[in-house]
């Protein structure tokens, strides 16, 4: 039903988002820091949940607004090449902050750390653009539902995001004290990651989708 270009596609966007500092990466990387792994995985769990509701939110209703309002795909698609643009931005400019130079936290509770985890997802801008912009880009309707493609285009994109945020919770200590010693390292992560956050805004903006020439 889907092919492995698109699910290769929606991995590979989730992984840049992943590697650019947002706010379920911070919360994350600051946490673990603080107050160890055990309490960052926790939080993780938490954002594995908020996935899932924009998942579910999300897959029962692109197949529907796309059939009704065809301007509205078109609508969604600038806006996240739009919002790539600006992830590689703030990724490339001067100045640009490091997520892994996290504030001090408190020490929290098993159940705070979880409600944090998912309210951190929930209200990430880039979660949202991801699975109402982005996420569409790969479907396409000559293969079959449409709502169906979508859950599992997002249960990818839920695998790699939780695999890349377990990776950064586990080797936090590590990656923030190698790149405090190797300013150049983090300069050149910052730039690798906006240069393709940047390809992939110009791509999607430029390219005629399955989805795109189905809604014609």
């Amino acid at each position: 039903m889907i092919g492995l270009g698109a699910i290769a596609g929606i991995a590979v966007v989730e992984l840049g988002m992943v590697l650019t500092p947002g706010p379920n990466m911070i919360y994350l990387v600051s946490r673990s820091i603080a107050q160890g792994r055990r309490a960052g995985l926790i939080s993780l769990a938490g954002v594995f949940l908020g996935f899932l509701v924009y998942l579910f939110a999300v897959s029962a209703g692109i197949a529907t607004v796309f059939a009704l309002v065809p301007e509205i795909y078109l609508a969604i698609k600038l806006a996240g090449a739009g919002y790539l643009l600006w992830l590689a931005w703030k990724a490339v400019r001067p100045g640009g902050r490091s997520a892994l130079a996290p504030q001090e936290l408190t020490q929290d509770g098993a159940r705070k750390l979880f409600l944090m985890g998912f309210l951190t997802c929930l209200l990430n801008p880039k979660v949202a653009i991801l699975y109402i912009s982005l996420l569409p880009q790969f479907v396409d309707p000559e293969r079959g539902h449409v709502g169906l493609q979508g859950l599992l285009l997002g249960l990818t994109q839920i695998a790699v995001g939780v695999v890349g945020n377990a990776f950064f919770i586990v080797t936090a200590g590590s990656v923030a004290g190698f790149f405090a010693r190797h300013p150049l390292w983090q300069r050149l992560h910052r730039y690798a990651m906006g240069t393709a956050l940047a390809g992939f805004a110009v791509r999607i903006a430029t390219e005629r989708t399955g989805a795109a020439v189905a809604l014609r």
